[in-house]
């Protein structure tokens, strides 16, 4: 099978989706990602569209891209316009790439009803779009938009813009599955029928509206398909574009097939997570072979066999696309989970009795709404409570915050605090954006002149959720506070009526969790005496 390219098209189509919003340095910084990540082509935008992609292509004459083409985006000409007088496609050439991807209609209705021209001359647009842009030195590459919508309705039209494209040199045609309601089987004899008809390479485009996005990129390469144009992640209008990150998995991994370059398969999870947070998208935990639940194991039966081999629930090794295997401590563990979890840390994988004992705590704590799949600083603290290598370095005495407003200012919040470490009585007051903050620096303000290494502590994310619904506005909430320390980033939570107190145990187990580290890090061996209350 032939080397199958890589087209990724997150900067122009997947910014079309919901809530997805690039600035010009968002855009260049995912362009050098997915260059090193290897893929062949990045299509910045479309020049004309709006000033952003305008700017993005002129600052992105500075990039130097080792493997990945930069491509323009834009339409065929206009009707009843010379190619060489279209603003669109004098837009492509301004954006001065070496390879551009001009779009044109297959579907005879968006001719006719759309765009509004007969279908010859809906083909002469196509052609004479094509055939400017290659006399101007343009590798041009063709999208069909509705390919498989227009071969169903009128395969003759559709077949002869295609041809179209190809007789004026365009160097591919890649047939857009554009409303994504296209069957794999169609998939594959619509691409068998392009490729007899254009005599040139055939690339595929799907979109996910009916969750085959994938399975139609596969069918497609398997019919001769040489290019698959698709997103990081899938994001994009409506139900998304194919996820590349999954179509790059299942080729390399599943079909044995070149794409890509060497050992970058394993930056695949990095690269997926980098877009994330440039689009500030929440991460798809379930994401295939990237999600951070992809090789996450909670059943206890299952945890198990994992042990023993890991190929019993896993269909690949995690680490060939960068991601990791994650055990999940629930009221659905058995002492597996929990050996697992503990690894050889603790030296407790044999010891079934603290294991057991560790395994009822968790369930009681699952039953009153706690979860620990996020939280593995706290789960940690249950664990070494039981083994016995738990210390206390505080006891909270009181807390209180107070939070006030007038109809002329913001809110404003305080808390002030008691704690006892080391035998002293510490009173503290900290100002915050809200309680929590506020909390938070009171007890750095009371803990780091005793504990230096609470100063690198830091919170990255903080989560609510409200447990018994039923009870309304006295329902208990979880809190799930994820923090980044020196031990790398972990989660602790807490569980109360009060969200306060939810955070105040959630604030506490990090704490904990990063002072005892702290405290083995630099060579205790044994627990220190706990803190009295």
């Amino acid at each position: 099978m032939k080397r199958i390219e890589i087209y990724d098209t997150t900067l122009r189509d997947g910014s079309q989706g919901e809530g997805v919003s690039f600035s010009v340095e968002d855009k260049l910084q995912v362009c050098r990602r997915l260059d090193e990540l290897g893929v062949d082509f990045i299509e910045g935008g479309y020049p004309l569209s709006n000033p952003k992609d305008a700017a993005f292509f002129a600052q992105a004459k500075e990039l130097s891209l080792r493997h990945s083409k930069l491509t323009a985006f834009g339409m065929t000409r206009r009707k009843g316009i010379a190619a060489s007088e279209d603003v669109g496609l004098n837009a492509l050439l301004a954006a001065e790439t070496q390879y551009v991807t001009n779009v044109g209609k297959s579907w005879d209705i968006h001719a006719r009803e759309v765009l509004g021209v007969s279908l010859e001359e809906h083909i002469a647009m196509i052609h004479d779009s094509v055939d400017y842009l290659t006399r101007q030195g343009r590798k041009v590459i063709y999208d069909a938009e509705h390919f498989f919508d227009g071969l169903k309705a009128n395969s003759e039209f559709a077949l002869a813009t295609i041809k179209a494209a190809a007789d004026a040199g365009a160097v591919l045609i890649c047939l857009c599955d554009t409303n994504g309601g296209t069957l794999p089987p169609q998939v594959q004899s619509g691409v068998k029928e392009a490729i007899a008809a254009v005599g040139i390479p055939v690339g595929i485009h799907p979109h996910n509206d009916s969750g085959l996005a994938v399975a139609n990129a596969l069918a497609a390469v398997t019919a001769g398909a040489t290019q698959v144009q698709g997103t990081i992640n899938g994001i994009g209008e409506r139900c998304g574009n194919v996820d590349l990150t999954t179509v790059i998995a299942n080729l390399r991994l599943k079909l044995g097939v070149d794409c890509l370059q060497g050992d970058s398969l394993e930056h695949l999870t990095e690269v997926s997570r980098f877009v994330f947070e440039t689009a500030n998208l929440n991460p798809i935990n379930n994401q295939p072979y990237v999600g951070v639940s992809a090789f996450a194991h909670k059943g206890g039966m299952h945890v198990h066999a994992v042990n023993k081999m890991a190929s019993a629930y896993e269909h690949v090794d995690p680490s060939l696309v960068g991601n990791t295997r994650r055990i999940l401590v629930s009221e659905l563990s058995g002492i597996s989970n929990v050996a697992a979890k503990a690894g050889r840390k603790f030296n407790i994988e044999n010891d079934r009795a603290a294991l057991r004992k560790v395994l009822e705590q968790i369930n009681e704590l699952e039953a009153n709404g706690y979860q620990f799949e996020a939280a593995e600083g706290s789960f940690e603290l249950i664990l070494r409570k039981v083994i016995g290598r738990y210390r206390k370095f505080f006891n909270l005495q009181s807390y209180r915050c107070a939070v006030s407003r007038t109809a002329e200012a913001s809110p404003t919040t305080k808390a002030t605090l008691a704690v006892t470490a080391r035998g002293q009585q510490i009173h503290s007051s900290a100002e915050g954006d809200g309680p929590i903050n506020a909390l938070d620096g009171a007890l750095r303000r009371a803990l780091e002149p005793i504990y230096p290494a609470i100063g690198q502590l830091h919170l990255i994310d903080y989560k609510v959720r409200v447990v018994n619904s039923g009870a309304e506005s006295a329902a208990k909430v979880r809190v799930v506070i994820q923090y980044r320390s020196p031990e790398g980033i972990f989660g602790t939570v807490g569980v109360s009526e009060n969200i306060i107190e939810a955070s105040w145990l959630a604030l506490v187990d990090a704490m904990e969790y990063r002072l005892i580290h702290d405290d083995e890090q630099r060579g205790a061996s044994v627990p220190a005496p706990a803190e009295k209350s």
